[in-house]
C-alpha cells in the first residue's frame, strides 16, 4: 500500500488551529488510513492508503473541517515527490532553515509572482505546486508579501528532507 504524506495547513502556527499530533493519528485512522505517524507538530502526517493522493488529501481535509470546524487545506506527496523537490532546490547555498517551500493545492498561477514584495532580498521561485523561497534573514520577521502563498502551507527544507525519509524508511517496513 502507498505511502502518502500530508501536509496540513494552519495548524498549531501563531496560535490557530489548534490540533494535537494524537488527535490527528486518530482522525486519520478512523477515515482508514493505516500505519499513520506524524512529525513535529506543525500539521505532517504520513500513513498508508491505496486511494488517490488527491482523494486521501480531500477525505483527510473534510474529516478536519469536522473536528476543527473549519477545513484547514490538505496537501498530499509522495515519498519521491519530496525527494525531488528537495533535490530541486534552486537555492543550493541557502541554509535548509532559510529556505521553505510552499506547497500549493495545484499548479500555481502562470503570474504567482506578479505582485512578489521582497524587501528582504527574499528569492523566490515557482516550480509546479510548490514555490521555494530563500529568506536570507530568516522568515519569522520577513515582511515577503506573495498572495500566491495564501493556500499554500511551508515546510523549511530540513523538515521536507525528513519527511522523505520517514517514508522511505516507512516503505522499507513493507505494508
Amino acid at each position: 500500500m502507498p505511502v502518502h504524506i500530508a501536509l496540513l495547513r494552519a495548524v498549531n502556527v501563531g496560535g490557530t488551529g489548534k490540533l494535537a499530533m494524537s488527535d490527528l493519528k486518530a482522525l486519520c485512522e478512523k477515515v482508514g488510513f493505516s500505519d499513520v505517524k506524524t512529525y513535529i507538530q506543525s500539521g505532517n502526517v504520513l500513513f498508508r492508503s491505496d486511494l488517490p493522493a488527491a482523494e486521501a488529501a480531500k477525505i483527510l481535509d473534510a474529516a478536519l473541517a469536522k473536528f476543527l470546524g473549519k477545513a484547514p487545506g490538505v496537501m498530499v506527496r509522495s515519498r519521491s515527490q519530496l525527494e525531488m523537490i528537495a533535490k530541486n532546490n534552486p537555492f543550493p547555498d541557502a541554509k535548509p532553515n532559510y529556505l521553505m517551500v510552499n506547497f500549493l493545492p495545484e499548479k500555481a498561477p502562470a503570474d504567482a509572482l506578479d505582485k512578489l514584495v521582497a524587501p528582504d532580498g527574499e528569492e523566490v521561485h515557482v516550480a509546479g505546486r510548490e514555490i521555494y523561497v530563500h529568506y536570507p534573514n530568516g522568515s519569522g520577521r520577513s515582511k515577503l508579501k506573495l498572495p500566491a502563498l495564501k493556500h499554500a502551507t511551508s515546510r523549511n527544507l530540513n523538515t521536507v528532507r525528513t519527511l522523505a525519509e520517514l517514508a522511505t524508511e516507512m516503505e522499507g517496513a513493507g505494508g
